[in-house]
């Protein structure tokens, strides 16, 4: 992989970010390739010799830079509140998958400043991919070891719209919607692939009614997505925030091309009027 950003002005913690990500992407697919066992943390949720190597890794590396650290596997420090910078960081977004050995499990590395995502970098391990977005200077694949620009798609009428949703997590109340929304298609896709997807126009839209989705699970793709061309904001269309008090996003998930999107928020909320 390159350790040179694609961008006219990189921030000076885009190539920390890189280097984290690669070295972490190699670690954790050590350990994939080996019998590993899997336990179980306090929210019921799988946990891996990989997830806390990772998170050891991506932390020793961003320590250059000084900054404070939100990750999942880590205590919350409350006094990254009073920072205006901060790194926010998933270690292993799909632990599930990682399990399960679909593959699609990734690293996710978020830059935040005064609450908004500014650097975005996601690592799929298993096939060496690198997305990366810096605010004002658009998103870009990794591929072949030439940088991509990435845009997502033209869609414009939601029976055509191709959906991505969770492997794991699909909820009925969800699998009810995307039926009203009557999507063209609908995949399961792992971890932040699905925001990958949208941002490289492949597909059109991801939601999810959960109150569970926390902050390291969306920052970098937040950054993604919206460099791309792209939206998210909570399943009622209001903008989300980072390194705030409350961990999870409390309103679901809406991811979209962006054309989509407010027709979209108007049928969530009709059918829930209802």
């Amino acid at each position: 992989m390159s350790a040179s950003p694609p961008f006219s002005n990189p921030l000076r913690e885009t190539k920390l970010a890189i280097e984290a990500g690669v070295r972490a992407s190699k670690a954790v697919m050590e350990i994939y390739r080996q019998d590993f066992t899997s336990g179980v943390k306090e929210d019921d949720s799988p946990i891996t010799k990989a997830d806390l190597e990772s998170n050891r890794i991506i932390k020793e590396v961003l320590s250059a830079s000084g900054l404070k650290v939100l990750s999942e596997e880590d205590e919350d420090d409350k006094s990254r509140l009073d920072a205006e910078k901060i790194w926010i960081i998933d270690p292993l977004d799909g632990t599930s998958d990682f399990v399960n050995r679909t593959g699609e499990f990734t690293i996710m590395i978020a830059l935040v400043e005064n609450k908004r995502p500014i650097l975005g970098l996601i690592c799929r391990p298993t096939t060496d991919s690198l997305f990366l977005a810096q605010k004002g200077g658009g998103a870009f694949q990794l591929d072949c070891g030439e940088w991509k620009k990435l845009h997502v798609s033209g869609t414009d009428d939601l029976t055509k719209c191709r959906a991505v949703g969770s492997r794991f997590h699909l909820s009925e109340q969800e699998k009810e919607f995307f039926r009203d929304l009557g999507v063209m298609s609908f995949e399961s896709r792992g971890s932040s692939l699905k925001v990958a997807e949208i941002c490289m126009g492949m597909a059109d839209l991801y939601l999810t009614t959960s109150n569970k989705i926390k902050q390291w699970d969306t920052c970098a793709s937040y950054c993604l997505v919206t460099e791309a061309g792209g939206r998210m904001t909570d399943i009622d269309g209001a903008d989300i925030l980072y390194n705030v008090d409350r961990i999870n996003h409390e309103r679901g998930l809406l991811v979209s091309n962006g054309i989509v999107h407010d027709e979209i928020v108007k049928q969530y909320k009709l059918k829930n009027a209802l």
